[in-house]
């Protein structure tokens, strides 16, 4: 019985991980390109907009969809590596 409360500890452990390091991703894209460094990311062009302007609208979005997806293959790969899957 031990066991398996340290095993589920670990997974629960290395499951926060994952989601804090996606957390981190998504607002450094989403706070960082969209806010803070709007201005120099405004100094290039993306198919006419402004890079700054594009990542505030729609840059944060796609990342978060890929960050979503990213999240699903990595929660199945964890959830196969401690025999949880469905």
């Amino acid at each position: 019985m031990q066991q398996n409360s340290e095993a589920a500890e670990q997974y629960w452990r290395r499951n926060l991980a994952i989601i804090f390091t996606y957390l981190v991703l998504w607002f450094a894209v989403s706070f960082g390109c969209g806010i803070l460094f709007v201005d120099q990311l405004n100094q290039v062009n993306l198919f006419g907009f402004k890079l700054g302007y594009w990542f505030a609208n729609q840059g944060s979005i796609l990342v978060f969809c890929g960050l979503t997806i990213a999240y699903a293959v990595r929660m199945n790969r964890l959830d196969n590596e401690f025999d949880v899957h469905e």
